[in-house]
């Protein structure tokens, strides 16, 4: 484990891992332990997150909409921005084609 950590694959423990979130209800409850009105029904074995965010293993940050890479995977958007976001998290549109006698096109 200590090679990977001296090659940089693995991250410093050290740091807490950041997680990029544009619900500030979510950031609320990951980061404040009393319970929320909103939030009765979810049972305290479910807070997760908020445990790890008082152990200091998870940081939660604010990150605007427009911003947020992961609304591809979330919600529909305009193609324009649906590229934008596809292009920062390194995805490319494959484009295959068959012609009308069935055979694949590609390059």
């Amino acid at each position: 484990m200590d090679y990977l950590k001296e090659l940089g694959v693995v991250p410093s423990i050290a740091e807490p891992v950041v997680i990029f979130c544009d619900n500030n209800g979510a950031i609320a409850q990951a980061k404040e332990p009393r319970s929320h009105h909103h939030s009765k029904h979810i049972l305290r074995r479910y807070h997760l997150l908020r445990d790890m965010v008082t152990r200091g293993d998870c940081r939660m940050d604010r990150v605007s909409s427009a911003e947020n890479t992961a609304d591809p995977l979330t919600k529909p958007m305009s193609q324009i921005a649906h590229t934008q976001h596809l292009d920062k998290m390194g995805l490319r549109s494959m484009v295959i084609g068959f012609r009308s006698s069935g055979r694949l096109l590609g390059r």
